[in-house]
This record gives structure tokens, C-alpha cells and sequence, in this order.
């Protein structure tokens, strides 16, 4: 019991992370029709600028202040960059979001270096939020699971309950009488895409610490926000949600199974030998292939029903 209820929390606070990752690349594919490969770089810009503002100002004003600039970077990219190739299709969209992952690489490593950065969590924020079968579970943790669930309140209450999210609806579904009727459409893209990006660098202020910060954390999480984006639904928001918590949880439990098929197919009764066919696959425990499970998810999905679990189109 105490593995599968410390397992489930775990589970849950990563999956609530994902989530705070890939919401700002749904909202902006939703919006704009544009998938950003440059959005984990954002997430590790979120990270390198808390860590820097922790140390000048201290934790708390960073978690205000680092995902406000790197909003303000991706409106600026949005503005001067994207829009200018906007005209042109998909295709140069996507080089130019995936060339902009390079550039932010580079300039990061050019600032702070090659290796990982001393980013820890908050003093107040430290050491065991309970106890629970012996097992002691973060306030982190804890912590993370509470701004992920504000995030997911202020946002679903930004688009739904306010004037500003019916303009942004209406920008989305009707352009061209939303033009008519005195919205600055273009200008509602820049600040859709600087706010996903701004949710992108919250994820990274809130698991920076959490994990580690260092120039590849893009590339760790860079596909599995995709994974998560595809499965869920292109463009939904409640579908990255319920795809976020699912593809957390599987991983976590996967990571901590220490077992295989093949000492499944033994307890069962049924002996094979090493000249067996399979038996090196049989014989690969659950926490060694943990890191494909969510890609095996994501062709399963892809396979019985293309446009993900809460989608409206085909992805």
C-alpha cells in the first residue's frame, strides 16, 4: 500500500508539471496553428533566469519575475521572427522555432556555462510536508502541485469567465470580425504566444530545482511534451491535462517496478531457457524501459484514435 500511495503522489505531481509544460504549447497551437519546437528551450530559459534572479532577489520575487521575461522573449520572437514567416506555412515556422532551440542552447551555455547550476529549492520549502506509511513526502512536491492547479484555475478562468478570453475565442474561431470590430488580432497572437511561453518558463522556475537545471534539461523534456500535446488532442487543453497525469503516473509506477515479464511467466509456472525465443526481451525489467512507455502510448493512440483522447482533429 505505502508503494502505490507514494507512488500515485509522485506520479501525479510530475504528471501536473508536464502539464505546466505542454499547456502553453496547446494554447499556442490552438491559437495560432503553430507547433513551437523551440518551447522546452523556453522552459530552460524559465529555469537559468530563476536561478539567476534567486540570487539577486531571492526565490519568491523570481517565481513572479522569470516566467514575466521569458514571455516577454517569446512575444519579442513572436513580433520580429515568427510573424514574418507566418505567411509562408507550416514549414517555415517550424525551422525557425526549431533553429531558435539552438540559439537558446548556445546563449546559454555562453552564459552560464556547460555544466548543471547550483538551483536548489527554497530554504521554507524544504524537508517532509507528512509522513505516510514511513515515507516521508516532500512540501516540493507538494508545492508544485498546488501552482500547477492555480495555473490550470487562472487559465481556464482567463478563457472562459473574462472579456479578454472571449476576444482570444473569437480571434481563434472569427479573425477576420474580430479585425472588424477593432481587435488588434496580430497583436492578441504576440501576447498568446509570450504567455505560453511565460507557462513554459514557470515550469521551468518550478522543476528546475526540483530536478536539475543544466543546458540539456530542453532535450530531456523536449519529446515527451510533444507526447503529451499528440495524445491529449492537438489544440485541448483538458485533453494535455488528463494526458499530462496519465503519462506521469505510468512512468513513475514503471520506474519503481523492479520485475519482468519473464519473472511474471516464472511465478506463473512456466520455465524458459536462455535459447528461448523472447527471452531477452522477456527478460528486461519494467524499469529499463520505462522511458519509451510514453512513445509506446503515444503509437497506440496514434494507431485506434489519431486525434488523441479529448481532440477535435486529427493529429
Amino acid at each position: 500500500m505505502e508503494f502505490y500511495t507514494i507512488s500515485l503522489l509522485n506520479g501525479i505531481s510530475y504528471g501536473l508539471l508536464l502539464f505546466m509544460l505542454s499547456s502553453g504549447l496547446t494554447l499556442i497551437f490552438s491559437m495560432m496553428g503553430v507547433l513551437n519546437f523551440a518551447h522546452a528551450s523556453f522552459y530552460m530559459l524559465g529555469a537559468y533566469f530563476a536561478y539567476t534572479g534567486t540570487a539577486l532577489v531571492g526565490f519568491w520575487p523570481a517565481l513572479l519575475l522569470a516566467p514575466l521575461l521569458v514571455g516577454v522573449v517569446g512575444a519579442a520572437f513572436e513580433r520580429y521572427c515568427l510573424r514574418q514567416v507566418h505567411q509562408f506555412g507550416h514549414a517555415p515556422e517550424l525551422l525557425i522555432t526549431f533553429g531558435l532551440s539552438y540559439i537558446v542552447l548556445e546563449l546559454v551555455q555562453l552564459t552560464w556555462g556547460r555544466g548543471s547550476v547550483d538551483y536548489r529549492v527554497p530554504a521554507e520549502l524544504e524537508g517532509p510536508l507528512f509522513t505516510l506509511y514511513g515515507t516521508q513526502f516532500p512540501k516540493y512536491r507538494a508545492f508544485m502541485m498546488l501552482v500547477a492547479v492555480l495555473m490550470l484555475t487562472s487559465l481556464w478562468l482567463l478563457l472562459t469567465r473574462t472579456r479578454i478570453g472571449l476576444i482570444i475565442q473569437a480571434a481563434l474561431t472569427h479573425p477576420e470580425m474580430a479585425q472588424a470590430l477593432g481587435h488588434n488580432v496580430p497583436r492578441v497572437f504576440t501576447l498568446v504566444f509570450g504567455g505560453g511561453c511565460a507557462l513554459a518558463g514557470l515550469a521551468g522556475v518550478i522543476g528546475g530545482n526540483a530536478f536539475v537545471t543544466e543546458p540539456s534539461m530542453a532535450l530531456a523534456v523536449g519529446g515527451i511534451i510533444f507526447v503529451v500535446v499528440v495524445v491529449g488532442g492537438m489544440g485541448s487543453l483538458a485533453g494535455a491535462f488528463l494526458a499530462s497525469l496519465l503519462i506521469g503516473v505510468i512512468q513513475t509506477f514503471a520506474v519503481a517496478i523492479d520485475a519482468s515479464a519473464l519473472s511474471l511467466l516464472q511465478a506463473l509456472g512456466v520455465v524458459l531457457t536462455p535459447q528461448s525465443l523472447g527471452y531477452t526481451v522477456l527478460k528486461l525489467k519494467v524499469s529499463q524501459v520505462a522511458p519509451i512507455l510514453p512513445y509506446l502510448f503515444l503509437v497506440l493512440i496514434l494507431i485506434f484514435r489519431p486525434k488523441g483522447l479529448l481532440g477535435t482533429r486529427e493529429s
